[in-house]
């Protein structure tokens, strides 16, 4: 790869940025939170929290509610995926053929997620895209986001700086995160948040689909 190509690699969310999971997601944490007896949370409500850590999400859905035991929420929740879910593990339609048109062009590629080690490597299983990634980091090796130590590790191993990073993502912890680590944000407004509050984080920009990612990248590299 040339280094004087100012964007050398590529980070990705997986949820609601890769894989179409946001109605899964919602489903499988408002069975979680009616077994665990915790009061109704509305689909917007937990859409907001996609990209947390699970013991992070529920804080965030519950930050005054006394006595939850968050890891056994989150257990409940991995429960119900497992139960209803696994093995269904859907990507957007245009992802595998923008990875790999991606790849060919020999950018470094890279998963940052609020996913756990298994459930992103049973992901990437069931999708046939694991060759794809050079790296990835996952919500229970480091901290959540929007902290950026994911993206941190990302670069050392990679040996990439932020500045010839993106960091691409359909959430606001995505654009905290990647602004706090000195990468590039890039918005997606067809998953969890709505376009207006991703603006709000001032990415260099906001794709309405995935595959709008090439023509950018050769319009402003």
């Amino acid at each position: 790869m040339s280094k004087s190509r100012a964007i050398q690699c590529l980070v990705f969310d997986w949820d609601g940025t890769l894989a179409d999971s946001t109605a899964t997601i919602v489903a499988c944490m408002q069975a979680a939170i009616e077994q665990n007896g915790l009061p109704v949370r509305s689909g917007q409500a937990i859409r907001d929290i996609i990209g947390l850590g699970l013991v992070e999400a529920v804080d965030c859905l519950y930050p005054d509610t006394p006595g939850i035991n968050h890891d056994q929420v989150a257990d409940s929740y991995r429960q119900h995926y497992r139960a209803r879910y696994r093995g269904k593990t859907a990507l957007f339609p245009p992802v595998k053929q923008v990875l790999g048109e991606l790849y060919a062009r020999d950018y470094l590629l890279a998963i940052a997620t609020g996913k756990s080690r298994r459930g992103l490597d049973s992901s990437l299983q069931e999708t046939g895209t694991r060759h794809l990634f050079h790296m990835s980091r996952c919500a229970d090796e480091t901290f959540s986001k929007p902290h950026p130590q994911m993206l941190h590790d990302i670069l050392s191993v990679l040996d990439v700086a932020p500045e010839n990073t993106l960091m691409i993502g359909d959430s606001s912890y995505d654009m905290q995160m990647a602004k706090a680590a000195g990468c590039l944000p890039v918005a997606v407004s067809y998953g969890s948040q709505e376009r207006q509050r991703l603006l709000e984080y001032d990415p260099v920009a906001c794709l309405e689909k995935l595959d709008d990612l090439i023509p950018w990248l050769e319009a402003n590299t």
